[in-house]
């Protein structure tokens, strides 16, 4: 189910997205097949960068935290995948424990709260929401800019499973992305779905196993379609063992840089690409867009300075960079309002249920826009599709959005093999 987008999109006619009108058929077959293989994860979202000559995912989040920002629209969308995410696991679900991140202050943040549970409930479940925030002792409301306000509870645990009071719940849904580890009181539940596993949060997940799995879901998908999987899917290295306060690692990491500017240029000069080349250094975990820097030449990863360091030295949470991916920059055609501005894709389960620009008027087309000073635009859409418009133009919705929809679906199959390819050995026993 992809929405028919109503909004004012620019940039160069891809082939890419032509080729993808013309073999639709055979892509949703495709995908089709995967799903009945792999198992999605029960949300997520996704950041395209489209270049003109190139449409690739630069992150992929398994803990979507902007469900605010989608139109109403996409609302019908989101309940009916919902129903279906659930149903799979639990047919009989009548209670689901929503579980956010700690930061009570962030209203934006809690705003997506509400709009998930009011999905959640409209897909037939009663939805309570129990926070991990030693803080909240007691049923807190917290009023937000709409008018509405949010009850949080306290966490309980009785036994193997998780409560709160009066309430016992078969699903219980994470929005929090366990950056600061894992509780002990998400740990062996018993009967009890936990969504996503425990292993998708960022104390164990990896960016580079993420793109290593989407490594092989790309060369795959791109010798159905006879394509150059490049295209595509964005070059990375990874770094271990970085240390940037204590400058261990530099050589790893300029050698690295230098290497992933030769081959964009090969391929730049390939398909006479007239684009400076980039690379973005990025922390191998994490999210919010910290830890990141945009990279024209290894010089400029050598002997950083104090300020560069800090930035580079600490995440969500406060936790040391360790590891970074050293990932090809992928140009951004994409402008709202004569700003520069990057599609990010939301699904549930394996289907499309809307999405919006991340926009930023101070961020360059080669820059990060995961920063502060971005704000979002909603994709709205006058009617819903399931497949595009054939023959239209493949430059203008909805067909800009069908080739949006279908790599960021491949980012999601992708997650997918990554979830079960680091299962801890009891979850894949169970």
């Amino acid at each position: 189910m992809v929405p028919h987008l109503t909004t004012a999109l620019t940039g160069p006619i891809l082939e890419l997205e032509q080729r993808f009108l013309d073999e639709s058929a055979r892509i949703e077959q495709w995908l089709r097949g995967k799903w009945q293989d792999h198992t999605p994860p029960f949300y997520g979202s996704v950041d395209l960068r489209n270049a003109g000559f190139k449409l690739a995912p630069v992150d992929t989040n398994l803990f979507p935290g902007g469900f605010n920002n989608l139109t109403a629209a996409f609302h019908p969308l989101c309940v009916q995948a919902a129903q279906v995410a659930v149903e799979k696991l639990c047919p009989e679900a009548r209670n689901l424990l929503l579980v956010p991140e700690n930061h009570t202050r962030n209203l934006f943040y809690l705003q997506n709260v509400a709009q998930l549970a009011g999905i959640l409930k409209h897909a037939g479940l009663n939805v309570r929401i129990g926070s991990l925030n030693p803080e909240i002792a007691e049923p807190t409301a917290i009023d937000l800019h709409n008018g509405h306000a949010l009850l949080l509870e306290p966490l309980k645990r009785i036994g193997n499973r998780l409560t709160l009071e009066g309430f016992d719940p078969c699903v219980v849904l994470l929005n929090n992305d366990l950056s600061a580890g894992i509780p002990e009181i998400l740990t062996n539940l018993h009967e009890q779905w936990l969504l996503p596993p425990l292993h998708a949060g960022w104390s164990t997940r990896r960016k580079s196993h993420h793109f290593a799995a989407y490594d092989d879901v790309a060369n795959e998908f791109a010798e159905l379609l006879g394509i150059d999987p490049w295209r595509l899917n964005p070059y990375f290295a990874v770094c271990e063992q970085i240390n940037f306060h204590e400058r261990t690692g530099e050589e790893c990491l300029a050698g690295n840089v230098d290497m992933m500017l030769a081959r964009i240029r090969a391929k730049y000069q390939e398909y006479g690409i007239d684009e400076k080349p980039y690379v973005v250094v990025k922390a191998d975990a994490g999210t919010y867009g910290m830890g990141v820097m945009t990279v024209h030449d290894a010089s400029e990863v050598v002997g950083l300075n104090r300020k560069q360091r800090n930035k580079m030295s600490v995440i969500k949470e406060g936790l040391e960079v360790s590891a970074v991916l050293i990932q090809e920059g992928v140009h951004t055609v994409e402008r709202v309002a004569e700003q520069v501005a990057e599609p990010v894709v939301y699904m549930i389960d394996r289907y499309v249920v809307g999405g919006f620009y991340r926009v930023h008027g101070g961020r360059g087309k080669d820059e990060n826009l995961n920063a502060p000073g971005m704000h979002f635009t909603p994709l709205a859409f006058d009617t819903c599709c399931n497949q595009p418009e054939y023959g239209g133009n493949p430059d203008a919705p909805p067909n800009r959005f069908y080739a949006y929809g279908v790599v960021a679906r491949l980012a999601l199959l992708a997650a997918s093999l990554e979830l079960e390819r680091t299962a801890p050995a009891d979850a894949l026993a169970a």
